[in-house]
């Protein structure tokens, strides 16, 4: 009895690596790297380039297969934050109440499928009875997508992955996070600056914790000359979840006018 228990809590230590819809257990799970890095590493020999036209079709279906299973979605909003903000802390507790808000206010919500700040929007919709969802990535250290998410899928490229954010989104809230949700938001600024995106709410959650970084694009980029002022209206500050609501309704209020009665740009 004593070799089974043995045995099997070796087999239940056995490390887990998920590679897009992958998933490698043991001595196949040792493969540190992955599909983006792979992608993107010009070192070594160079007949791997030649493998780049087959690479292609598994870029190309995870934008079929993302199109497909999102395609039917409602209106949504994107929720980034940290994955490393714990359950219970304040900044959880206000992801929660947040995605529960936006399920209230008509909304399905979006975040990245990990921990922390987007398990907790993810948790607030799921608790509110609306649609959660979960865009994961294959990253070195496995996250996995939270047990919130009603409608998930794991992405092997970055830039896939973001492209279904955008796409299937009417909003982002940024809560505080770290390298990925500074990633995602100057992203979308750019987007909306450079007029890709347009009626696309921008909202910072929590002052005190983004007012640092506005005030440095205020005064460095502004004041430099690299940004218009014009450009910090496009970011939203705020403590509020009523106000983050409100800003993403008065913002597709205008939309679902334009889309009624038309802009005037035909008369």
């Amino acid at each position: 009895m004593s070799g089974d228990n043995s045995s099997s809590e070796r087999g239940s230590r056995r490390e887990v690596v998920h590679q897009g819809p992958v998933q490698l257990r043991g001595s196949l799970a040792r493969e540190t790297t992955t599909m983006d890095q792979r992608l993107l590493d010009r070192r070594g020999p160079s007949d791997w380039v030649h493998t780049d036209p087959w690479r292609v079709l598994r870029i190309q279906s995870e934008f079929v297969e993302g199109f497909g299973a999102l395609a039917e979605v409602p209106r949504a909003v994107t929720v980034f934050g940290s994955a490393r903000t714990p359950a219970g802390h304040e900044e959880y507790e206000i992801g929660r109440e947040l995605g529960a808000a936006l399920v209230h206010a008509g909304y399905a919500v979006v975040t990245g499928g990990g921990p922390g700040a987007m398990e907790a929007a993810n948790r607030g919709a799921s608790e509110a009875g609306g649609l959660s969802i979960g865009l994961g990535i294959e990253l070195p250290f496995e996250q996995g997508l939270n047990e919130w998410v009603d409608l998930g899928l794991n992405f092997r490229y970055f830039f896939a992955r973001k492209t279904m954010f955008v796409k299937y989104s009417q909003a982002f809230v940024c809560l505080p996070g770290g390298f990925g949700t500074l990633d995602e938001l100057f992203e979308a600024l750019t987007l909306v600056q450079t007029r890709k995106i347009t009626q696309f709410p921008i909202v910072l959650f929590g002052s005190e914790y983004w007012n640092g970084l506005v005030g440095w694009l205020r005064e460095t980029l502004v004041r430099g000359g690299k940004i218009s002022p014009a450009d910090l209206d496009l970011l939203f500050v705020t403590d509020s979840v009523e106000e983050t609501v409100d800003i993403i309704l008065e913002a597709h209020r205008g939309e679902d006018e334009n889309e009624l009665y038309g802009n005037g740009s035909g008369w």
